[in-house]
């Protein structure tokens, strides 16, 4: 790859994206997978999903930001929060991420999405406590009884999950979009293609030459490679509705608070066992499960990736500090 680059003067970074021979990859880290309490070492629930320069944050329990400090993760540049819903273990830490944003003199909007309620919570807190921020903050309510795009960028669309709990709860689908084809660099070269005729040819444009000869698409790029997604599914009954939703998904987190010998009260509570979000998975025929929120009851999670597994052997734990490939298949995350 260096000798063409070199053949065909593409002399940084900006060109090599330009030929989409650099791309980033979809990536979670798990910042907390507890449920109820700090417990057994284990954090409120949180993550972090990063897609080339894009971070977003999905739920914000108490001690996030703590969290945030002992991996290094960096999140000037995180702009959207995607908030489950207000049960407090998993949005108490949202306030102090947001009064911290506005100590470092923060000046970028912050977008929040949530099910109703999170505005006034927030904006009362803030009124009460006097704090005086630097920064704008645009609330997003979305309905969570139905499946709908709410967000989208240039490369990425993010779809509501209705859940199944005690209060109004959505989860989150984070989809990539179709790709542009990728030019072969050797085929500039030969052709004398001008850089300004990229993005046609990405798009799928032929490509004429002076002389009135065309050169068919499909001689000058190679196939994109596949569009990924990602689900997060916390707090939920077990809801065969969800299938269809998380079909084909490439990763998927779905909340497993108690394991079988507690399965009436994940019935009871509005929650779901290791063997249920397995069957889920199962059923949508997902790529790769993570199973979090676990239960302060159980010290280790050893029979929650047995029962899960023989259901749905694709399956691992939410491990903190772990770092997902989204895409990936097989291996185990890469801890940071």
């Amino acid at each position: 790859m260096p000798q063409i680059c070199s053949r065909i003067a593409l002399k940084n970074s900006a060109q090599l994206h330009l030929c989409g021979l650099i791309s980033k990859k979809m990536q979670l880290t798990i910042l907390g997978n507890s449920s109820g309490g700090p417990f057994h070492g284990r954090h409120y629930t949180a993550q972090v999903l990063q897609l080339e320069s894009q971070t977003f944050l999905i739920d914000c329990g108490e001690g996030t930001q703590m969290q945030i400090f002992r991996y290094h993760l960096k999140m000037e540049r995180c702009n959207h929060i995607f908030i489950s819903h207000l049960h407090g273990d998993h949005v108490f830490g949202l306030i102090g991420m947001i009064t911290n944003w506005s100590h470092k003199k923060r000046s970028e909007t912050l977008h929040v999405f949530s099910p109703p309620g999170l505005q006034e919570l927030i904006e009362t807190t803030i009124r009460v406590c006097g704090i005086r921020l630097s920064y704008e903050i645009e609330f997003h309510s979305v309905d969570p009884t139905i499946s709908a795009m709410v967000f989208e960028t240039t490369n990425l669309e993010v779809w509501t999950i209705p859940l199944k709990h005690r209060g109004p709860t959505t989860g989150w689908h984070f989809r990539e979009k179709p790709k542009p084809r990728h030019i072969r660099p050797e085929k500039m070269e030969e052709f004398g293609i001008h850089f300004s005729a990229i993005q046609g040819i990405k798009a799928g444009s032929d490509f004429t030459l002076p002389d009135g000869r065309v050169v068919p698409n499909a001689a000058l790029t190679l196939d994109p490679s596949r569009p990924v997604s990602y689900a997060f599914c916390s707090d939920t009954a077990y809801s065969e509705t969800l299938i269809e939703l998380l079909r084909g998904v490439d990763l998927l987190y779905h909340e497993a608070t108690y394991n079988n010998e507690n399965a009436w009260e994940a019935e009871t509570y509005f929650h779901s066992t290791a063997a249920q979000a397995a069957e889920i998975a199962f059923q949508a025929g997902v790529k790769r499960l993570i199973l979090g929120h676990i239960s302060g009851r159980y010290s280790n999670t050893v029979q929650h990736l047995a029962e899960a597994r023989a259901v749905f052997a694709q399956t691992e734990i939410a491990v903190e500090g772990g770092r997902w490939e989204v895409g990936a298949l097989g291996g185990l995350p890469v801890l940071l």
